[in-house]
């Protein structure tokens, strides 16, 4: 998984700011308006929850324990939180919309995520997943945050979202132009983009799909056991006390008859 330093530097650099705006625009055509609702970011999708969660009543920036977090927003009380994905700190359908970007390529298990996902989302509440492309170049590349975790085509997309009780309704992609960093590259990188968005989106960087909570399905209601064992950093491992001694001593005794 992505470092919180190593994102935070990429989408400090150049390559990374184009990148955050051509993933914007294309956010932007599945976006619907919903004033006032309950945002959620779930990775690391700080750099557009500034953008899209201007008109929302709340906003929540979630990123995975095994990632790390920064303090957002700069100004004001924190709205970062440290999680694991398949358990979130939330009450059942309280949230309105969930973006995850640089989040589910990264998941232990791709279904749990999005049945925890399903589970918070508010009846009718919205899910937009923004994933790297299988066929695309920036998922073979490791010095941007596209080029580890684990890549999807729209199909998998598709069938992983109908699997977990969600309904996809749109659709986009991004990133057209190559993940180089030589600068004649990236100043043609908006002539490029237009090109691969007509010419050749099937080798797009990432896909961005938007899909509703589905309701009319049955959802079998069964208790989940986490994998982790959360400990406490500072807790001391394995340090014998006196009387953790003593009653090991005396149980050996009992035991043995002497």
């Amino acid at each position: 998984m992505n470092d919180i330093v190593d994102l935070r530097n990429f989408y400090g650099s150049l390559l990374g700011r184009l990148a955050e705006r051509s993933i914007a625009m294309a956010l932007a055509s599945v976006w619907a308006r919903l004033p006032n609702e309950r945002l959620v970011g779930l990775g690391y999708a700080i750099p557009w929850l500034d953008r899209f969660g201007a008109e929302a009543e709340r906003v929540f920036a979630f990123m995975p324990a095994a990632q790390g977090a920064v303090n957002w927003p700069p100004a004001g009380p924190s709205a970062t939180a440290l999680i694991f994905d398949e358990d979130l700190p939330l009450f059942d359908s309280c949230v309105d919309r969930i973006l995850l970007v640089h989040a589910l390529e990264h998941a232990e298990n791709p279904h749990e995520t999005l049945k925890e996902m399903w589970r918070v989302l508010a009846p009718g509440g919205r899910i937009v997943i923004v994933a790297p492309n299988r066929r695309g170049v920036w998922a073979r590349f490791e010095h941007t945050p596209f080029g580890t975790g684990r890549p999807f085509s729209r199909g998998q997309l598709n069938e992983l979202l109908r699997e977990t009780n969600f309904t996809p309704s749109a659709w986009a992609d991004a990133l057209h132009f190559p993940p180089s960093r030589r600068r004649w590259v990236m100043r043609l990188h908006q002539l490029i983009e237009r090109a691969g968005r007509r010419f050749w989106p099937i080798f797009s960087g990432v896909v961005i799909v938007e899909a509703q909570k589905r309701l009319y399905q049955g959802v079998p209601a069964a208790k989940r056991v986490s994998r982790r064992v959360f400990v406490p950093v500072l807790a001391p491992q394995g340090a014998a006390t006196r009387t953790g001694r003593q009653y090991a001593d005396s149980a050996r005794t009992s035991a043995t008859g002497t």
